[in-house]
């Protein structure tokens, strides 16, 4: 995979100013698009089209330097007009095109990412494979933004707005692994952007044949194989940080990559507060 982004990174500096074949890349590299972004914004910190931008922009400074057309400069780039050129030089640089012609900065430069191997990994991680069949997932769901850090308020207020009979009922309905209340996300960004929106349900995984009520939403689940994350402690934390550490750490050193589907958090066992708890993190995926 470290191999992989560093090939991803060569293709995005040799055609700047073109369409980049993210699909073709991934493909001749044994892999997948989804899995390639979602490695690349869970190590480089960014999504990889802002990281792109960047970079089309730090690069572009050179010619909105010169004394060049910028309705040109902006065609090359990708961009159909010089306003959106402006915004999308803006956004990176704080300042115009035409500020920079004018003052010759500020700038903020994007250099170029290289990924590199490094010795981590020295906390073993609590992992397991399952390969589960066909299943459902049933409960109330809503869209909320997603969220790299910290609680997400979306999700509490969601889950607050239940009454207690409600979490109960799911309970009750619960027919398969995982089982219990569950804490599922699904429509992720494959750039894992943050404030992006999501589907976010609270629910439980039930079987194929397994009734469920008309008011309660429906996620269909195909049979695969999912790895298994058990983490304790701080809480949500903890968590984040298992998942932060699937991507710099899991994932490069075993034969599995994500597969799209939806990601799962089972709370096996929690502080009254729910400031610290044990839990498992279920993400799709399937062989390399």
């Amino acid at each position: 995979m470290i191999a992989a982004l560093n090939q991803l990174v060569g293709l995005i500096e040799d055609h700047l100013t073109e369409d980049i074949d993210i699909t073709g890349l991934a493909g001749s590299l044994g892999t997948t698009e989804y899995h390639l972004r979602r490695m690349f914004s869970s190590l480089a910190g960014m999504p990889l089209s802002e990281y792109v931008r960047r970079r089309r922009m730090a690069v572009a400074v050179a010619e909105v330097l010169g004394d060049g057309d910028l309705l040109g400069i902006a065609v090359r780039y990708g961009y159909g007009s010089t306003e959106a050129f402006n915004r999308a030089f803006r956004a990176v640089h704080g300042v115009s095109p035409g500020d920079v012609r004018r003052s010759g900065g500020p700038l903020r430069t994007q250099p170029k990412l290289r990924f590199r191997l490094t010795v981590e990994g020295n906390t073993p991680m609590d992992t397991r494979i399952t390969d589960r069949p066909a299943f459902r997932l049933a409960g109330h769901s809503t869209r909320v933004p997603l969220i790299h850090h910290g609680a997400n308020p979306a999700i509490e207020a969601h889950i607050a707005s239940l009454p207690a009979a409600e979490h109960l009922r799911l309970k009750e309905m619960s027919s398969t692994v995982p089982a219990g209340l569950l804490q599922v996300t699904a429509d992720v960004d494959p750039d894992y952007t943050e404030g992006s929106e999501l589907i976010y349900l609270h629910g439980v995984a039930v079987g194929e044949t397994t009734p469920v009520p008309g008011d309660l939403t429906v996620i269909e689940v195909p049979a695969g194989v999912w790895a298994v994350f058990r983490t304790t402690c701080p809480y949500p934390a903890a968590l984040q940080e298992t998942w932060a550490a699937t991507a710099a750490d899991w994932f490069p050193s075993n034969p599995w990559r994500l597969r799209p589907g939806p990601s799962m958090v089972a709370v096996i066992d929690r502080a009254p507060d729910f400031s610290t708890a044990t839990s498992e993190l279920w993400l799709p995926v399937e062989r390399a």
